[in-house]
């Protein structure tokens, strides 16, 4: 099963109204597929999630030649030598080469990887809170409310971005909105130090539906991070954008977080993604994985978190539950999956069992402008 052709679709789309979290606004969403096809016409889809431009010089100039005649069934061997060149490029080649092994198996993925424990994973409704409107406080609880609406139990907010009276007049709101019955989660996105993430100490006592704080201060201030978790009364979560479960073994070892959040764009491949996902059951640690950017990579996300053993023996508590981004992104159209009542069933086809929609491929491809620069005057 040598590799014949690797095909590259660079795609873009221009928010409407940018909108963001403590980090800025977005004001695009990108995505980046390839589609590499064997002699035999087996074939197998991939995604990553950076700059456009170097991404396709990269593929073009250095992936893509080393990819073409060499066997596909050397999926670890091919990805360890790109991981070396991208980690983000070697997670798609990961994905497409993944698809291609349980194609010729005639397998779906989840079984070529052992088998699930489960046909459903519960999803959380993520949301970037914020926008540069006065009223965006406003547009927020409409956006939530209509979320809700479509049948999401639990959802992710921002916070970290506004002063902190502000967030919490937003985060009250939400919870009159909704009467604290839908599962709450605050992110920060490593805004804070440790005084004020502890603002929100005394309101988690008042608050039975919050599920997590995630990234409150920076990831690197690891013996805060301890004295954070001693008391707060919820639990923590981190770690999206650590790099493979090399990086997470510190935060295991130390019992940094409650919660770890491997992000399989932001890894080494879906291998070490899954390593990751093993090694906090090793440590007892649960694991929410990361997955706000790509329908694809969600999908091997999903598969993932299905074929992972429960945390606990608890009745309602067999696997914890994996990020849904419900913001504006015509890209978590190019597959056909959605949410039903705060869950999604694993699709059994053969392969991924789901096709790419190549209608938004066609109408979103990138054509080679600078996006990333503000018109003239702006």
């Amino acid at each position: 099963m040598q590799i014949e052709k690797v095909d590259t679709f660079p795609l873009l789309y221009k928010v409407g109204t940018p909108y963001g979290d403590a980090n800025g606004y977005k004001k695009y969403r990108s995505c980046f597929l390839i589609h590499i096809v064997t002699k035999s016409g087996i074939d197998g889809w991939g995604e990553c999630i950076d700059w456009l431009p170097a991404l396709q010089a990269g593929f073009n100039q250095r992936i893509i030649p080393y990819l073409i005649g060499k066997p596909a069934s050397s999926r670890l061997q091919l990805v360890d030598v790109i991981k070396k060149w991208h980690k983000r490029a070697a997670a798609a080649v990961s994905m497409a080469l993944t698809e291609i092994m349980a194609k010729q198996a005639h397998l779906p993925v989840c079984e070529l990887w052992g088998g699930k424990w489960r046909d459903q994973i519960p999803v959380y409704a993520s949301f970037q809170s914020y926008t540069d409107s006065k009223d965006w406080i406003k547009h927020s609880i409409q956006r939530v409310e209509q979320t809700i609406s479509e049948g999401f139990n639990s959802i992710k907010v921002k916070i970290g971005g506004r002063v902190f009276q502000e967030d919490l007049s937003h985060i009250r709101l939400l919870q009159n909105m909704t009467e604290e019955k839908i599962a709450l989660i605050l992110d920060a996105n490593q805004s804070y130090d440790a005084a004020a993430a502890r603002l929100w100490q005394r309101h988690f006592l008042n608050w039975p539906n919050i599920l997590w704080l995630e990234e409150p201060m920076s990831i690197g201030n690891l013996p805060e991070y301890h004295l954070l978790r001693a008391s707060l009364p919820v639990p923590l979560a981190g770690g999206e954008n650590l790099k493979g479960a090399r990086e997470f073994l510190p935060l295991l070892c130390q019992n940094t977080f409650d919660i770890i959040q491997p992000d399989l764009l932001h890894g080494e491949g879906v291998d070490d993604f899954r390593s990751t996902l093993q090694l906090a059951r090793h440590f007892g640690i649960r694991v929410s994985p990361h997955s706000y950017d790509g329908a694809l990579s969600r999908l091997y996300t999903l598969f993932a978190q299905a074929s992972l053993a429960g945390w606990s023996k608890m009745d309602g508590e067999s696997i914890e539950p994996v990020e849904w981004d419900v913001m504006e992104n015509p890209f978590s159209e190019l597959i056909s999956l959605k949410p039903v009542n705060g869950y999604v069933s694993i699709p059994s086809g053969t392969g991924t069992g789901i096709e790419i929609n190549t209608d938004i491929i066609k109408a979103y491809l990138w054509d080679g402008s600078a996006y990333w620069q503000q018109p003239a005057g702006k």
